[in-house]
Formats: structure tokens, sequence, C-alpha cells
């Protein structure tokens, strides 16, 4: 059951807000790139859906702005990433949407497969095969206002001069048709630096996706222009089947439906018709 409060907590401290909500089953689970970065970032993405069912924001405990939140352990990254298993039980008919590397996360708990009627994965890839790519990008386009916040960020480790690399990085992140619209989405956002540490530590090297859809109906969302996380790799035999939909958004990069977001929301339309709710 549905609980009746606009936000609410499981056991371990994943939060989950509702955004909008239309007639039906469907329960959408909108987990944010990052990591740290609050899922506020995706406001925009569920405002631009036209699905059935409601849209719940969630943030694992210690990310974004879900600080302390209540039941979690004294260092809340020690139940990352295992812990988004709550949230899928907290409510019937899931559909988990992971953005950048929170599809990487859900990509590494293989428990989520039997728990969902559907997956949706917005620019993120299967391993951590995407980082060389990125990083001979920002070698060839290199952005002096990154490297300065970089350094101020380094001499003083706060979550206001981790938001000022994100800023600074809108170039890399956006089109120029969206570039504007982009650097004020990440301006307002909250960030976590406790949570880049961690992953940083213990996830974004060494990831490697830990299962793969067998049956269950998954829609890849891959900008045409995006810069951060390589896509190609997306094209490979493994990750094609019927039950998989491959949706490229020309003229959109890395957070898609800032520049295209018809496109994406029709992408979500075509998801839901292979979607069958449980009894």
């Amino acid at each position: 059951m549905i609980p009746p409060a606009e936000a609410f907590f499981t056991a371990s401290g994943v939060r989950l807000r509702r955004r909008g909500s239309r007639p039906g089953a469907f329960n959408w689970l909108m987990l944010p790139g990052g990591p740290g970065i609050g899922s506020e970032s995706l406001f925009g993405l569920a405002d631009a859906l036209d699905v059935p069912g409601t849209c719940w924001m969630v943030n694992l405990p210690g990310d974004g702005s879900n600080v302390s939140p209540p039941g979690a352990p004294e260092n809340p990254y020690d139940v990352w990433p295992r812990v988004l298993i709550e949230a899928a039980q907290a409510l019937p008919n899931c559909v988990y949407l992971g953005h950048s590397t929170g599809g990487m996360y859900l990509l590494s708990v293989p428990e989520l497969e039997s728990l969902l009627v559907g997956l949706v994965l917005v620019s993120t890839a299967p391993d951590a095969s995407w980082r060389a790519p990125f990083f001979a990008m920002t070698q060839r386009h290199p952005l002096p206002e990154v490297d300065a916040a970089t350094h101020r960020y380094e001499a003083e480790r706060t979550n206001e001069r981790l938001r000022d690399i994100a800023v600074a990085s809108a170039e890399w992140n956006f089109t120029p048709e969206g570039v504007t619209s982009g650097r004020e989405l990440l301006r307002r956002m909250p960030y976590n630096r406790a949570a880049v540490d961690w992953s940083d530590r213990n996830f974004d090297e060494t990831y490697v996706h830990t299962w793969w859809p067998r049956s269950l109906p998954t829609l890849i969302i891959s900008g045409a222009e995006d810069r951060i996380v390589q896509q190609t790799p997306w094209s490979q035999p493994t990750f094609q089947g019927p039950h998989i939909l491959h949706r490229r958004v020309e003229g959109a990069a890395h957070f898609p439906w800032i520049e295209r977001p018809d496109a994406v929301a029709s992408a979500l339309r075509a998801l839901v018709d292979r979607m069958t709710p449980r009894p």
C-alpha cells in the first residue's frame, strides 16, 4: 500500500518523496546520478513525463540533502547500494529509473530484478569503461573554470565548493542549446561530498554490472551528444533482446530531458506499453 505521506523513509533511511501522480498502478522510483547530487536533479524529468502512476524521488541515506535520516546506520554508506532493495520493497509495481551513476548502482544489485516491473537506464553504463573516454574528452576540451573550482575544492572540501565544480562543468554536460538551463539546474542542486568520496573509494573505478534483465521490460535512453558517459557499450549483443528498448535522443546530452523532454517522455510511454502490473 502506498503510504499516505508525501515523503517517507525506509528502515535504513532511504528517502522517497512524491513528485506527481496520475491514474495508474506503477510507482516510478527515480534515482539521481552524481553521486552526491540530490534527486532534485530529476524533478524536471518527472514533471515532463506522462505515464501512469506516481513518481517518487529517491535519495539514498547520506546522498544529496538526505543527511542523518531516521533509521540510517551511523555510517550510512555501509548499506550502499544494496539499500536500494528497501525502496523497491516499499511500494507495489515499482519501476526503477537510474540516471548516470544511479543506473550503475541499480545494475550492481541483482536482487532488484525480481522486485521490479520495469527498469529505465538514462545516460548510464554497464561498467567503468566509460571513465577513460571521459577523462580523454576533458583533456581535448579543457574548461579552465573546472580546474580553478577543483583547486578551491581541494583547499576547502565543502559541499558549496563541490557545487562550484559541477556548475563549472556545465559545458561538458549539456549541448550549447541546453547549457544555460543546465547550469541553472546544477547551481540549484544540493550536493554531498561524503557520498562522492564513498563512491570514489568503493565503486566508481571497479564497477561492473552484476545482473542484466532476462525478461524485465527495460529502456535504455542515451543522449546522442553525451560526453560524460560513453553510450556505445549498449550496442553489444549482451544488451539486446525483445524486452530491451533502446532510445537514442538526438540533440540531447548527459541530461537528455533538459534539451529534449518530449523525446524522453515518448520513450517512457513506449516502455509503459510493455509493462504489466502485478495482481
